[in-house]
């Protein structure tokens, strides 16, 4: 047990060196500049303003199963395998209409827009909830608006 403690003394002593002098502070080179006030100050300035999206609105006739969403897309099927021709949005959305922050817009064939949105897009609509083939509940789209990314 002695032998330990004087190790562990030891390891910690240091030298007289390392006590009476404050540490070194790094110097200005031009492989080390400091960072320049006037662009941390800065705030950072967008080029093109946020993309606004469309609102959507459910008509009187749809009935009480219709619902308005909006979200991002994180994933987009742009073919269904079934064949039909619509188009599926699978969205980071706060209106969780699938599941918890996630809504799933099918889009028919005569509602795509063209250019189809992709991944990061902002996409709307309103229609009612069905299950989806798998069982997920998703929304088949009578209005559908899109704010592409640029």
């Amino acid at each position: 047990m002695a032998v330990g403690l004087g190790v562990l003394v030891f390891m910690n002593r240091g030298t007289d060196e390392d006590k009476s002098e404050p540490p070194e502070q790094p110097t200005k080179s031009a492989s080390n500049p400091e960072p320049s006030a006037e662009l941390e100050s800065k705030p950072a300035e967008s080029k093109e303003p946020e993309k606004v999206l469309t609102e959507s609105t459910c008509p009187s006739d749809v009935g009480s199963n219709c619902v308005v969403a909006s979200g991002r897309v994180i994933y987009e099927e742009k073919v269904d395998p079934d064949g039909d021709g619509d188009a599926h949005f699978v969205t980071a959305s706060t209106d969780s209409i699938t599941g918890p922050g996630i809504t799933i817009f099918d889009v028919r064939t005569d509602l795509r827009p063209d250019p189809l949105p992709g991944v990061g897009d902002l996409v709307g609509g309103a229609g009612p909830v069905f299950p989806g083939h798998a069982g997920q509940k998703q929304m088949e789209v009578i209005e559908f608006h899109v704010a592409h990314r640029e």
